[in-house]
């Protein structure tokens, strides 16, 4: 044997030399999964005398298939003859050649992300349904959730059981069909089914296929879905040569559809399976180990494995509890950048955390310490859309100067305001020397808008009760997306997407709050200087790639990641493990919530640092969470802390909350602000009454109001200010 595999460990070495039959490697993190595949192969060629056009290797990306290649190409002659490449790139080979069996051509297209929303757009159209009620992503999003379990458009509507709305998405499902049809065009998703559906009609095809591909290789096979469990399983059926490699602890992808079943029940599906599992881990030390191990062994969907290293213990885990989410996004990068001033590298350190909104806070003290940082994965917080959105509200209220503001927003949501009327309202602005929005406001003397111009009014006289709002800036901020019904922009997205756009724009709201309660003024802060404190911190200078950065990433972003000092933050009950997971009363969703967890742990090569806050600004509240029971989990001796310690700080398990219905984008952003208009007041004009931020002052006026009672009250240290009731609670003297 080539003195090559001498580089193997014990178990990697079986793996290599089990060539026959069913064969599943649990490849623990960082334990050389992919050494082990590629030698695999070289053996089943040096060794074995397998054609290397007898093999497929599979990998999910493009970048991770050309990486196994160029690896194989170092170890053996002729492994450019070997079919690595992805799930979506094999089955169009495949259908390039045979689709004509399905009643297609084969110069069939492959629709991408915005063919599909356009498919879907006509698709609705075609059935004559609302456009408001049937939304075009989120039919795409339906549609590729049916496809990923297999599920047809007859099987759609059998399950529809009567309902009206369950019943038009399916025949939606069966109309887009229709004119992919039409167009000879299928999208990704029918790569994988319109292939696993060629070979069960086709027994010829699939035998063809079978003999080629005597030796089948999957990589990251956790993350399968049934679809492509039905192909490998198809493929094979007939010589059993099926080698997956995997980790069933690192499933964290169930929301785009991945099944775990496929992995744990491997041996079910392939009787007589062999499993051997990789468990000495060549990136961590020993101590992070023990952290990431005493986490998982909390799972109970799982297969047994331990790693461990002989990297030697290490430098011992912390765990550090903060008093609010501001205090810990400081601390922690306070004391990154002590490191840094002793020698370390910015780029050695990274800070995970489980929700793109939390990267609001790190950013930010990065700004003020000056210490250059990098999103992996990610947007900076003031440059997302939604964010952006909101913001141009805001300086449209506050002055209505800002062209490029009041542009952004003329047609969010949409109002009907397109760009030839736009362009109408910049020349008339142009010629008058006004600005943008004086010239929104004069509308109606405007040659040639016709209708548009009452749409354009509305939309001036909306900004203008938005003004006359006296109140504080999270009610502000509350106001805008209600009032301008923000949300509906994102009724196309599918819930993910939406979630996290809503979780930023509640993140706004906190910064708000958080603006307001740290301001040292006199005077409370206006809308201006609020404006004035985004931009400076959003204002940030480009920085080189080749420069040395500190890594900003959710734990979704950093698997596949490794970096010699990690900060895994946010470890609170309600945030990590998040609400959502605690409140399905599925446990099977804690148990990837705890994977997520096991994964950000051992990302850690050094260092490992655990923190959390005892309370956190969330969607513009101050919450007050345990700590995770991810750190509960772990030994307090592996964290340097005592039982009794451990006790008095309060670090018990929380219980979870009763499970209660998902909420709708509208619901969820409203369940925190949501306006409660009282049945009555219990002051009258002339009462004296008290506010806890301006103190007393007299009620002059009260205006009843649709959605609440609007109050104006004359503060002895503040003067006049309008209040709606349910916002200012106020106290009668």
């Amino acid at each position: 044997m080539d003195p090559k595999y001498s580089l193997l460990n014990d178990r990697q070495l079986e793996a290599v030399q089990c060539t026959e039959g069913p064969l599943l490697i649990l490849a623990g993190a960082g334990s050389g999964k992919t050494r082990a595949l590629t030698y695999r192969i070289a053996y089943l060629i040096e060794e074995m005398g397998v054609a290397p056009w007898n093999i497929m290797a599979i990998t999910f990306t493009n970048k991770a298939a050309e990486e196994m290649k160029e690896r194989v190409l170092q170890l053996v002659d002729y492994g450019d003859s070997i079919w690595v490449t992805t799930f979506h790139s094999t089955c169009v080979r495949i259908l390039r050649r045979f689709i004509d069996r399905l009643g297609f051509d084969t110069d069939f297209t492959i629709y991408d992300a915005d063919d599909q929303k356009t498919a879907a757009r006509h698709a609705i159209k075609e059935l004559d349904l609302d456009a408001k009620m049937y939304k075009e992503r989120a039919l795409v999003s339906y549609i590729s959730d049916c496809k990923n379990e297999m599920l047809t458009p007859e099987d759609m509507l059998q399950d529809a059981n009567g309902s009206y709305r369950e019943t038009q998405m399916a025949r939606l499902y069966e109309r887009y069909q229709a004119i992919l049809k039409r167009n000879n065009a299928l999208d990704f998703d029918d790569l994988l089914l319109f292939t696993v559906r060629l070979f069960n009609e086709n027994p010829d095809i699939l035998d063809y296929y079978q003999e080629r591909f005597r030796y089948i290789l999957i990589d990251e096979y956790q993350d399968t879905n049934r679809v492509q469990f039905e192909f490998v399983w198809l493929l094979a059926k007939k010589y059993g040569n099926i080698c997956v490699v995997g980790d069933d602890d690192q499933s964290i992808y169930r929301f785009r559809g991945a099944d775990i079943r496929n992995i744990l029940e491997f041996e079910d599906h392939f009787p007589g399976a062999k499993v051997v599992k990789l468990e000495q881990n060549y990136r961590s030390t020993t101590r992070i180990l023990d952290c990431a191990n005493a986490v998982i062994s909390h799972n109970h969907g799982r297969k047994d494995k331990h790693l461990w290293s002989d990297l030697g213990e290490g430098r011992a885990v912390t765990f550090k509890q903060y008093e609010t989410g501001n205090q810990e996004a400081d601390e922690v990068i306070r004391e990154i950048r002590k490191d840094v001033q002793r020698g370390a590298s910015y780029s050695d350190y990274a800070i995970l955390y489980r929700t793109n909104a939390q990267s609001r806070a790190f950013e930010e003290r990065c700004v003020a310490m000056s210490v250059p940082y990098r999103m992996v994965g990610g947007v900076n917080f003031y440059q997302r859309a939604e964010i952006k959105d909101i913001l141009a509200y805001l300086k449209t209220i506050a002055g209505g100067k800002d062209d490029m503001a009041v542009q952004r927003i003329l047609n969010v949501p949409k109002r009907g305001i397109g760009q030839a009327t736009v362009d109408k309202l910049l020349l008339f602005a142009s010629l008058n020397d006004i600005s943008l929005f004086e010239a929104v406001k004069r509308a109606d003397h405007i040659p040639g808008l016709g209708k548009v111009s009452g749409k354009l009014l509305a939309f001036a006289h909306l900004i203008g009760e938005l003004r006359d709002l006296d109140v504080p800036l999270p009610d502000l901020l509350h106001e805008v997306v209600h009032r301008t019904d923000y949300l509906s922009t994102l009724d196309a997205l599918d819930e993910e997407q939406a979630e996290q756009k809503i979780e930023n724009i509640e993140e706004l709201t906190s910064k708000a709050l958080d603006f307001e309660n740290n301001w040292e003024g006199e005077q409370p802060p206006t809308l201006t200087e609020f404006l004035e404190d985004v931009a400076l911190v959003a204002d940030i200078d480009a920085v080189n790639d080749d420069e040395d950065r500190l890594l900003l990433m959710t734990i979704h972003g950093a698997k596949g990641l490794e970096f010699e000092n990690v900060y895994l933050t946010g470890l609170e009950e309600g945030l990590f493990p998040s609400y959502m997971s605690m409140s399905t009363g599925d446990p099977m969703d804690i148990e990837e919530e705890r994977r997520l967890c096991y994964v950000g742990i051992t990302r850690a090569k050094r260092a490992l640092h655990l923190t959390s806050a005892r309370a956190r600004m969330l969607r513009g509240d101050n919450m007050y969470n345990p700590v995770s029971r991810f750190v509960t989990e772990i030994p307090p001796e592996y964290l340097g802390l005592s039982t009794k310690k451990r006790t008095d700080e309060g670090f018990s398990r929380a219980e979870a909350p009763a499970p209660r219905p998902k909420p709708t984008p509208k619901e969820s952003f409203g369940r925190t602000f949501e306006i409660k208009k009282a049945s009555s007041l219990p002051y009258d004009v002339g009462d004296r009454v008290v506010h806890q931020r301006f103190g007393e002052g007299t009620v002059r006026e009260i205006t009843d109001g649709k959605k609440d009672f609007e109050v104006l009250i004359d503060f002895d240290g503040y003067g006049e200010k309008r209040m709606f009731a349910s916002f200012a609670k106020l106290e009668r003297i």
